[in-house]
């Protein structure tokens, strides 16, 4: 997952740069569209791995999310290093007498890896703690069966009582009672069979004698294929019915954040990059970490699970590892060779572990674990959107030479940084042509007008270079109308098989109630779970993949942008930031505006509703340095054809500071982003609908405390930029948004054609169907999803979901309409 400074923008109203006018009524009856298919040619093979999942935890993606386990902080270990606001005691609640509770990290723990437990000094006749789960409780089913399970000493014999309760204390199933003997630890169970349903489950441990307790666990009998330490059945079986490819695992920036040293003595380092031999073995021996994005990580559900799950799904495992230089903001290349060679063998001792016989060293630990064969390991990725191409290529090398060396049949990902261009981008893609690397990971998130002007990316690509794994990308937002963006650029993946091999949607999972990103693919929460609108559509093009590209085009719809109109802008993300003399000139040097602040700031507007503007010296300030996007607006947002100019100063904060010209909305406008992504380069940046693009970048920083003199030239659709007098940069946005798009495959099984079209404008789209004279049996099978643009699918509502029907009348030639705002899959059988 690319953080990308903290800079996305997350809402999205609908498509509005589609403003193709519906058709007359008249003309709706002949075709508006011609698609010709010749079926007799051969384009590129698709291969049946050519969509997957990307799995990363990220929105308790894990921990309360796939994970079967349904205690939080299960063994105590959750600490303010994985989030300011945890204890060891966090979601657990204390007998309000009876004794004390003291979570202890000293001699007497559990094991050396498992360093925390919780010590109950019991002084009256019972004295516990009662779990609460994640967000709401535990989600308990009438009828099912739930293991518990603890670790415990007594310091002399103590019974044990678990009890399984709503919140409100009524019970929901007998009690589990044993007795922890004194002496060693013990791992003790027992099972709950349910009376009754919630989903505000509590589990209660209470002790009759002073104790220590560790482990405390409670898991539905029915995970996914039941397996042991197994996995959430209804987010598994979502995660199935996509039948992806492969699963791409463990992150994002789980991979290349934090430390890269091991968890050991001295410092018991708890924040980590994602370290496979971390993850398996015993789960009250696995180590824990402070993931990422602002929570705790057990390990519960580490590499063996994965690998497992990937193979209960029929899917590709697809391991990324640390490369040692980190991303996601921090970006620091670790120069420690022994630590470098370290990680190298732990990635051969990967492989090894996932491909070893069941004699071999690591073999023999996957076999101790449940699956003595093999598992079949084919493609491996190092690193994760590395922003130091150069330090980055010079470790990748490393492990890709030692990995061709001992397992040359293993496919090595590269990567290409966080973003879809820029210099870290053409960087990273000359190392790697260089090299001649197999493949290259992608990485991006745009706004839906980028997906939509983006169809022919990898038209262009080298067909002799790397091939690409497009390993994480999404329009920014869940509602149908980035669906429809995202569906119109997969034709485009499949029209190029024969450069991009892979490609997964990103993230997967979120839970409703906790979460740090969105777009997501499924939704959740402790007791429902559903997919969103671009679930449905990756779903779609997942089961209906085909095997072979048919050769086909179509007419299209050049949307005609007029120049670039709006009105100005200032904002600050994360930096305290200080303006002044703005002024606004027509092309022929007419003054538009002008604003010094002599007389304060009413001419202003804060469209953003965030931060803290004062005038103050003379100078418009904006002083809150926590506060992201604080846009205020001013002047005509009929305006085009202008220059502004204005005085800005960084004053204190993690960034620089931003510059907006035509600003039409909160959710639509141009910025220069002047000292952005932790200061670490600046872009000019493009929202449509709320969604955002890089339309120009470099690596300029901004030093705090100077003024610098800034200009921008608006020209109809050209853009020039001038920092401190000297030309910065100019681009022309000048691309096509293309809202009618499709791509034909070939089903071998079936020898079916399957036509696949795109119509993301609001005018339904008649077309005539030529196959070049080929036969076809009369009916044919249709797939549709529809909806309005800004339609999203919910726990309790899904407007957009799959619609099958069939089609008749069919020939060598036929006229079909596609709905307004619509994904079709039409499948046809060819006849001798």
């Amino acid at each position: 997952m690319s953080r990308r400074s903290s800079r996305l923008v997350l809402t999205f109203a609908a498509l509005t740069a589609l403003t193709v006018a519906p058709l007359p009524v008249a003309a709706q009856a002949a075709p508006a569209y011609t698609l010709d298919i010749d079926p007799a040619a051969a384009g590129p093979d698709l291969p049946r791995s050519m969509y997957g999942v990307f799995f990363e935890d990220i929105n308790h993606a894990a921990d309360g999310g796939l994970y079967g386990e349904l205690v939080r902080n299960r063994s105590f270990e959750f600490d303010p290093a994985d989030n300011s606001s945890f204890t060891g005691l966090t979601a657990w609640t204390v007998s309000p007498n009876g004794g004390t509770a003291r979570v202890l990290d000293d001699a007497g723990r559990l094991n050396e890896r498992n360093r925390r437990y919780l010590k109950l000094d019991v002084t009256g006749g019972s004295f516990g703690v009662t779990n609460g789960g994640y967000n709401a409780g535990f989600a308990i089913e009438r009828g099912k069966q739930y293991d518990f399970s603890v670790w415990a000493r007594g310091d002399a014999a103590a019974p044990l009582t678990a009890n399984l309760t709503d919140a409100a204390g009524a019970v929901l199933a007998r009690p589990v009672m044993v007795t922890a003997q004194a002496g060693q630890w013990v791992k003790y169970t027992g099972s709950f069979a349910a009376r009754e349903s919630s989903t505000t489950g509590r589990l209660t441990v209470t002790a009759g004698a002073p104790v220590s307790l560790d482990m405390v666990s409670l898991f539905p009998r029915e995970t996914y294929k039941n397996r042991p330490n197994g996995l959430r059945r209804d987010l598994a079986e979502k995660i199935a019915a996509l039948e992806p490819g492969f699963v791409r695992f463990p992150g994002g920036c789980l991979v290349n954040t934090g430390s890269h040293e091991a968890y050991e003595a001295p410092d018991w380092q708890r924040r980590r990059s994602y370290q496979w031999k971390d993850t398996i073995g015993p789960v009250e021996e696995r180590a824990t970490n402070a993931n990422f994005w602002g929570y705790n990580q057990s390990y519960g559900l580490g590499y063996f699970e994965y690998f497992q799950f990937a193979e209960d799904i029929g899917a590709m495992a697809l391991p990324v590892v640390p490369a040692l230089v980190t991303g996601c903001g921090q970006n620091q290349a670790t120069d420690d060779p022994e630590l470098l060679r370290r990680h190298v063998q732990d990635t051969l001792d990967l492989i090894e572990f996932a491909n070893g016989p069941a004699d071999s060293p690591w073999g023999a630990r996957r076999a101790q674990m449940g699956h003595p064969e093999p598992f079949g390991l084919t493609h491996l990725g190092v690193g994760n959107e590395e922003n130091l191409p150069d330090e980055f290529f010079a470790r990748f090398t490393e492990f890709r030479e030692a990995i061709n060396e001992r397992y040359p049949e293993i496919t090595v990902i590269s990567n290409s940084g966080p973003d879809d261009a820029g210099a870290i981008f053409d960087r990273a893609w000359e190392l790697n042509r260089a090299a001649t690397v197999d493949m290259v990971d992608e990485h991006y998130y745009n706004s839906p007008q980028w997906f939509l002007e983006n169809n022919n990316r990898y038209d262009t690509y080298d067909r002799q270079g790397p091939k690409v794994f497009l390993g994480e990308y999404a329009s920014q937002d869940n509602r149908f109308a980035n669906s429809l963006a995202e569906a119109a650029f997969m034709t485009g993946l499949e029209r190029n098989a024969d450069v991009v091999r892979l490609a997964s949607y990103a993230p997967l999972l979120a839970d409703r109630d906790n979460n740090q990103w969105r777009p997501d693919m499924i939704w959740f929460t402790n007791s429902a779970s559903w997919g969103s609108t671009s679930y449905e559509t990756q779903k779609l093009f997942m089961t209906n993949v085909g095997d072979r590209v048919v050769p086909s085009e179509a007419s299209t719809t050049p949307i005609v942008n007029g120049p670039i109109t709006g009105a100005v802008g200032l904002s600050t993300w994360a930096t305290s930031a200080r303006y002044d003399d703005v002024a606004v000139t027509a092309a022929d040097g007419t003054g538009l505006f002008a604003d010094d602040f002599s007389a304060g700031a009413g001419k202003w507007t804060n469209i953003s509703g965030r931060g803290t503007w004062t005038v103050d010296g003379g100078s418009y300030l904006q002083s809150d340095v926590a506060a992201e996007n604080t846009m205020v607006t001013a002047g005509d947002p009929g305006w085009q054809n202008y220059d502004l100019t204005v005085k800005a100063t960084k004053e204190a904060g993690a960034e620089g500071f931003l510059v907006g010209f035509g600003v039409r909305g909160s959710g639509d406008y141009y910025w220069w982003n002047l000292g952005g992504w932790a200061n670490t380069r600046s872009a000019v940046e493009k929202a449509t609908g709320g969604g955002k693009q890089t339309l120009l970048e470099n690596g300029t920083r901004i030093e705090q405390g100077r003024a610098y003199d800034i200009r921008v030239e608006v020209r109809d659709r050209h853009v020039t930029l001038f920092l401190d007098g000297q030309k910065w940069g100019e681009f022309t946005d000048d691309k096509v948004a293309e809202p009618f798009r499709q791509v034909v495959t070939r089903d071998a099984a079936t020898g079916e054609l399957i036509v696949k079209v795109v119509n993301a404008q609001p005018a339904p789209a008649p077309t005539r169907i030529d196959l070049g004279g080929t036969r076809i049996a009369p009916q044919g099978r249709l797939t549709t999803l529809t909806g309005a643009p800004d339609a999203v699918n919910t726990e309790t509502a899904t407007p957009v979901r799959p619609v099958e029907s069939t089609v008749d009348n069919l020939s060598s030639t036929f006229d079909h309409t596609f709905p307004p705002h619509s994904i079709t899959f039409l499948r046809l059988r060819p006849q001798p």
